[in-house]
């Protein structure tokens, strides 16, 4: 182990994040640097367990003690090598995954956990900055054409998968940059893009072919999809939005969170002077209390919003875990992302346990209010609460609540495929669909997840892609029997 007692000496620590004032005037990430010494500190708090139930609480399978021990021995280029062992992208894992992991840590029952995480990011960042991250192209083609439909976490793992295991891996993005949500959902704050941009490079360089502006099923159908590749990975995601049905939705000013998100980041691409979606001078009220929510929160702050407000219909959650969520489950907590902080620096608020029952318009057709109410919990149905209704001024809105599955029209009609009763592929334990040769990935088979989710998704069905294929192979399939899909 890294240090027999570590966990006693050394206290949990992360770095800093930068003032708020400070931060919320750019786009850049928020944490400020975090030296080494201290790494290998945090590093060393880890106690190597007989059972490491992190390995329980990581859908990707990550070695977390071995290279916990290889960063406090500073060994970091062998900690690097251990890490790509099992995550091809711990650069967006280590800034974007809430780390269930950590919740998993046995020093966690009665003390702080280990910071997974951050040991994570500093690792990878490391090994770009020392030039260890290089190209891995195979050694031997197969001659073998597979289309990757999306090029989000779940397309990018499975092509580079596949790429390495010496088939011929083109993928497919309707919009026009690679990335999917990484690439126009996260915002800047939360990655910079140039940790997107320096992975597809090595990527390239392999020999995946990346081709966008294509939407499959429009500009190129299902039929002529398969007819000219062996095999198909369906990797697009649960895009479809979660909707809100209340008076005066239709009201100029009310938008989902990812028709408002994108042109930010858009903007930061350097495609637009300014987002045509700012929140400029206005009071914004952002609908949904999860992670979408808060990148709109902070968003909006740094486009100069005079004042943000953010809802969420369920309870407050409590700060501490409840016995009903018992280590080492992951527990639903009340977080302070940094985003929150920024909206307590601006005076906003967050409230909870409400529900919209109305937007209110101006003469024009612009939103300019909005009509809440109080509810219950939900074992009552989220009843509302008479008396408390009440009107805040709105003139933007984002509705952050979520997604209910894949896009079914294009793509998925096409093929035929089987959906489940919740709109989402079915897929058997290779990950293969209804429809020989197309295997599905990530949230378009899971539903909407975490990206350590999709990155583990992407790379068992490239396991499975593979055996198809080739009748055998080397690639891992990091999920545990548990939790693949259902034949």
């Amino acid at each position: 182990m890294a240090d027999p007692k570590g966990f006693l000496t050394a206290g949990r620590e992360l770095p800093k994040r930068r003032p708020v004032d400070v931060r919320i005037r750019s786009w850049s990430e928020v944490y400020e640097d975090f030296g080494t010494d201290r790494l290998e500190r945090q590093a060393s708090r880890c106690m190597d367990c007989g059972i490491p139930f992190c390995h329980q609480g990581c859908p990707l399978g990550n070695l977390i003690p071995e290279w916990n021990d290889l960063v406090y021995r500073k060994d970091w280029h062998e900690a690097v090598e251990r890490l790509h062992a099992t995550n091809n992208f711990p650069e967006f894992t280590g800034r974007l995954c809430p780390a269930p992991c950590e919740s998993a840590c046995v020093l966690g029952i009665n003390q702080d956990p280990v910071t997974i995480k951050r040991v994570e990011v500093e690792i990878i960042d490391r090994a770009f900055a020392e030039g260890w991250v290089r190209p891995r192209p195979p050694a031997v083609k197969t001659g073998k054409k597979v289309a990757v439909v999306g090029s989000g976490p779940a397309g990018l793992a499975a092509a580079q998968q596949l790429t390495r295991a010496g088939h011929d891996v083109t993928v497919y993005e309707r919009a026009d940059r690679i990335g999917g949500l990484l690439r126009y959902g996260i915002p800047e704050f939360k990655m910079e893009k140039r940790h997107l941009d320096r992975r597809l490079a090595q990527m390239r360089a392999e020999g995946t072919v990346f081709r966008t502006s294509v939407d499959v099923g429009v500009d190129v159908t299902a039929d002529e999809l398969r007819a000219s590749h062996d095999a198909v990975v369906l990797a697009g995601g649960a895009t479809v939005w979660r909707d809100l049905s209340v008076p005066g939705r239709e009201l100029n000013g009310v938008h989902q969170a990812m028709e408002y998100l994108p042109p930010s980041n858009r903007a930061q691409e350097g495609d637009f002077a300014e987002s045509p979606i700012s929140a400029k001078g206005k009071h914004v009220v952002v609908i949904g209390g999860g992670d979408t929510g808060a990148d709109c929160v902070g968003t909006a702050i740094r486009q100069g919003a005079a004042s943000v407000t953010q809802l969420e219909i369920m309870p407050r959650p409590p700060e501490a875990r409840p016995d009903a969520q018992p280590w080492p489950t992951y527990p639903m907590l009340f977080k302070m992302e940094s985003a929150h902080e920024e909206l307590a620096g601006l005076g906003g608020d967050r409230v909870y346990a409400v529900s919209t029952t109305e937007f209110v318009g101006d003469a024009d057709g612009n939103v300019r209010g909005l009509r809440l109410v109080e509810v219950g919990g939900p074992q009552t149905g989220f009843k509302p609460i008479e008396g408390t209704e009440r009107e805040i001024p709105a003139e933007l809105v984002t509705l952050a609540m979520g997604f209910l599955g894949p896009q079914r029209e294009g793509l998925l009609d096409q093929l035929g495929v089987e959906l489940d009763q919740r709109g989402n592929v079915v897929r058997d334990a290779d990950y293969r669909t209804s429809v020989d040769g197309v295997f599905a990935a990530g949230d378009m088979g899971r539903g909407q997840s975490l990206i350590v989710w999709a990155i583990a998704e992407g790379r068992a069905a490239a396991h499975g892609v593979d055996v198809h294929l080739s009748g055998e192979t080397a690639l891992p399939y990091p999920i545990p029997p548990t939790a693949r899909p259902l034949a």
